[in-house]
């Protein structure tokens, strides 16, 4: 939404009525006005002229409580979308959502490695490019693209200094400057917890740690009810906790790490070596190469009852109880949630995770902790991406007021 310097600050309450219905969904005037400290009349003009743009629509009015029901508003869902992207090391998703982030173009997903790889970002502007053309949304209507990837990551400055080196430009100007889209970055497993946060298992409670359970093994803190980054913006790499002395060598350097004992990775590998070495099993023989396929795979085999794989996942889910016992007697969550890719297998995760947690955590603080499994599942990061642009939305204007 452009806005005239002199209409800033209405423009900036117009942002802020958008932003707040797409988390709440439909309030009233007199709702908005106490969240605001506005009054009831500038509220009411707001709102009307939002009507008049195409962003806000009547909604009807609330159940009866004895007075006059006061008249709901709501998002227009289609007055402008938002680009998400999900990425992890070793592939991409792209999805076009409304503003109730509901897809309004294909989901498309490309292979994209991360590791070693100089020409990443350009594959992923050009499919992002490609991606936009082919939808048939105008990019005018597009309110910007929200990207969750691994690494270390910087939301505020747009670095990701893991992957997707943009030489002397920030990876947000860069991805900015490619697409004509205002860009926002941050790592997968902070939108990951932002997405539970807001629309998932997790919304309204305070301190809730959820657990990415991907390629990597990942972590999102909400403490005090905000994401929590830690001073750099890179707290939460619960994967990295040592488990043992003498485990297998993490791509960190480091032995024994959990990422290198229980991730989704690890599952896959050693799903391929025991197939070779002749275990009786459902799932056919993939090469390493493609331990992508066989991540997939031993998931839906183990839902489906096969004994080698839920035996990987027992084992893994097993080593990440007892890392989770150590966050546990850290932090005193209210409750962890397993959420990402492999929340698709979390009912097997939990025996072998309670059993890790009975074994090593103070029984009086595993108590207070409510283990959950992720409803969102998979799409967590792709709708904690659409999360960040909105939370982003009305930034731009609110530095401008106050400035001038």
């Amino acid at each position: 939404m452009e806005a005239k310097p002199k209409n800033l600050k209405s423009t900036l309450l117009k942002n802020m009525i958008i932003k707040c219905l797409y988390f709440d969904k439909a309030m009233s005037c007199a709702e908005l006005s106490e969240l605001f400290d506005k009054s009831i009349p500038s509220i009411a003009k707001a709102v009307n002229e939002l009507i008049e743009e195409g962003f806000v629509i009547e909604q009807g009015y609330a159940p009866s409580s004895g007075g006059r029901r006061p008249l709901m508003y709501a998002i227009n869902s289609n007055a402008m979308y938002i680009l998400s992207v999900a990425m992890d090391q070793l592939s991409t998703r792209l999805q076009l959502v409304d503003l109730l982030n509901q897809p309004v173009a294909e989901l498309l997903m490309f292979e994209l490695k991360l590791l070693n790889n100089d020409k990443a970002l350009q594959e992923l502007v050009e499919n992002i490019n490609q991606y936009i053309n082919q939808s048939g949304v105008n990019r005018d209507k597009i309110a910007g693209i929200g990207i969750g990837m691994p690494g270390f990551i910087n939301p505020i400055k747009g670095i990701n200094y893991s992957y997707l080196d943009a030489g002397d430009k920030t990876l947000t100007q860069y991805i900015t400057d490619e697409t004509g889209l205002p860009t926002y970055v941050d790592n997968d497993s902070s939108l990951i917890a932002l997405a539970e946060q807001k629309f998932g298992i997790a919304k309204s409670q305070k301190e809730v740690m959820v657990i990415n359970l991907g390629w990597g093994i990942g972590l999102g803190m909400i403490v005090n009810g905000e994401i929590f980054r830690g001073r750099n913006g890179f707290a939460g790499e619960f994967s990295h906790i040592p488990l043992s002395e003498d485990g297998a060598l993490c791509a960190c350097g480091k032995r024994g790490c959990l990422e290198a004992e229980a991730s989704m990775l690890v599952v896959s590998k050693k799903a391929i070596e025991g197939i070779e070495q002749g275990r009786i099993t459902s799932l056919k023989q993939i090469d390493e190469a493609h331990s992508k396929q066989m991540g997939d795979a031993i998931m839906e085999a183990a839902n489906k009852g096969d004994q080698y794989a839920i035996e990987l996942f027992s084992d893994a889910g097993y080593k990440i109880g007892k890392a989770l016992a150590i966050l546990i007697h850290i932090m005193n969550p209210q409750a962890i949630v397993l959420s990402g890719r492999g929340a698709k297998v979390g009912k097997i995760l939990m025996a072998p995770i309670q059993q890790a947690l009975h074994k090593y955590c103070i029984p009086r603080l595993s108590r207070g902790t409510e283990l959950l499994i992720s409803e969102l599942g998979f799409d967590a990061e792709l709708i904690g991406a659409s999360v960040l642009v909105m939370e982003n939305f009305d930034k731009e204007v609110k530095s401008q007021v106050t400035v001038n």
